[in-house]
């Protein structure tokens, strides 16, 4: 794996994580000041969010990588005769 596709996959990892943890301890509020919206929550915690997705693509392109330069399956075999 080279530099560019591992950065790549990295950038690619993290939005699929980042998508995921998003909706994690969102709570809207009772009262809604005027001019926000009824579903926007009252403590998004967008920092703490952008780590988790951080430490869950690492683990995942952890895994990634060892996949690819391990090739524990045999895949580079798939189609040889």
């Amino acid at each position: 794996m080279t530099w560019a596709t591992g950065i790549m996959v990295y950038v690619v990892l993290w939005w699929l994580s980042w998508f995921a943890v998003l909706p994690l301890g969102v709570e809207i509020p009772d009262q809604v000041p005027d001019g926000q919206a009824t579903s926007a929550p009252s403590n998004p915690r967008l920092a703490w969010k952008a780590g988790l997705a951080t430490v869950i693509a690492a683990v995942f392109w952890g895994v990634v990588w060892w996949l690819v330069t391990y090739d524990p399956f045999g895949f580079d075999l798939i189609g040889r005769e």
